[in-house]
């Protein structure tokens, strides 16, 4: 299952990367790509939204929505 969330925070390719790495972490996740230019992230795979938006978190930044 693939779902795109918006992201707060995100103005450099060192912030996407740090979003990338925090969210291939988590359980279940088996792709995840950030569009610096959309601040978007879309995720592959079966995480709970709780787990994505934890490893935003994580890497500083807020998840304020999904499209």
């Amino acid at each position: 299952m693939s779902r795109t969330y918006l992201i707060e925070g995100m103005t450099c390719q060192h912030c996407a990367g740090s979003v990338t790495r925090e969210v291939s972490a988590v359980e279940g996740v088996a792709v995840a790509e950030v569009d610096l230019a959309a601040n978007t992230l879309t995720v592959e795979g079966t995480a709970t939204d709780e787990a994505i938006a934890g490893a935003v978190a994580e890497a500083g930044y807020a998840v304020a929505g999904r499209r």
